[in-house]
């Protein structure tokens, strides 16, 4: 069943799950994955025989939806299907929802002792943050920002290949933004050390969480403004400028990369056909 990320709202509760709420449920960095769909029922048996602790994601219609760790021997019909191949591969995946999970897992796990003085956290009861009742701070969920950026040279665009990365996609520039520093720079200085080259007229498309393990990906055009196509190995393995007709398999329009390249790609042939 395909969930559509408009029915999906994101919300907080501290009350624990009731039979027919609905349970997404981790392996690792897995999903338990239903035959249909990517929730599970919580049937009473099920809340029963899980024994991790349950995390309230927000609603899916009227029903609540929880994340939690599952167990394969729990529920061996489930598939384990990985969060990056269902974010990347499947296209029933409710992109809005997996990623919330993801990262509300794992900022649940990584706060369970406070940070400053390692004492146990409890949940705080107005928000979604942990609390450490000794240092009287809170500990919310981790956002890190990220820049992509595509890059326009008259009818053609830059893609690149990761040297991380073992998927066949091309894709875009992209990097963490440093302290101190604003979007639009983040976006300039990545180009230059990822490419050697400058960028111009950098403005803002869209954004996406990007739950690996809890990035907020914040995309961007820019126009070419001068340097020669020098690769930062470590970072890069390939890229070269690109026709939109003409382009290598980039990732799919579930992705912030994909829908900025196939932005570009219709400003392109737009300003095409105008000539």
């Amino acid at each position: 069943m395909t969930i559509p990320d408009d029915e999906w709202l994101p919300g907080w509760a501290t009350t624990a799950p009731q039979p027919g709420d609905s349970l997404l449920l981790f392996s690792g960095h897995d999903i338990l994955k239903p035959a249909e769909g990517w929730l599970v029922p919580a049937s009473e048996h099920l809340l029963e025989e899980l024994s991790e602790e349950m995390v309230s994601l927000g609603t899916l219609g009227r029903q609540s939806v929880f994340v939690t760790e599952g167990q394969k021997h729990i529920l061996p019909e489930l598939e384990l299907v990985s969060l990056r191949d269902a974010l990347l591969m499947a296209e029933d995946a409710p992109a809005g929802l997996l990623s919330t999970g993801a990262q509300v897992w794992q900022w649940w796990r990584d706060h369970r002792y406070c940070g400053r003085c390692g004492e146990q956290t409890q949940v705080h009861d107005r928000e979604r943050a942990k609390w450490c009742e000794a240092c009287q701070i809170p500990w919310y969920p981790r956002l890190a920002p990220c820049v992509i950026v595509v890059i326009r040279k008259a009818d053609r665009l830059l893609l690149a290949k990761s040297s991380r990365v073992k998927r066949h996609f091309y894709s875009l520039i992209a990097g963490f933004v440093e302290p101190g520093e604003s979007l639009e720079e983040a976006v300039v200085r990545e180009v230059k050390e990822e490419t050697g080259m400058d960028v111009a007229n950098v403005r803002y498309y869209a954004s996406q969480p990007w739950p690996f393990p809890h990035q907020l990906m914040v995309g961007f055009f820019a126009d070419y403004a001068g340097g020669e196509l020098k690769l930062q190995e470590d970072e890069l393995a390939d890229a070269d400028w690109f026709m939109p007709n003409s382009m290598p398999p980039v990732p799919p329009s579930t992705t912030i990369a994909g829908r900025l390249i196939h932005a570009m790609g219709r400003q392109i042939r737009g300003d095409g056909d105008r000539q």
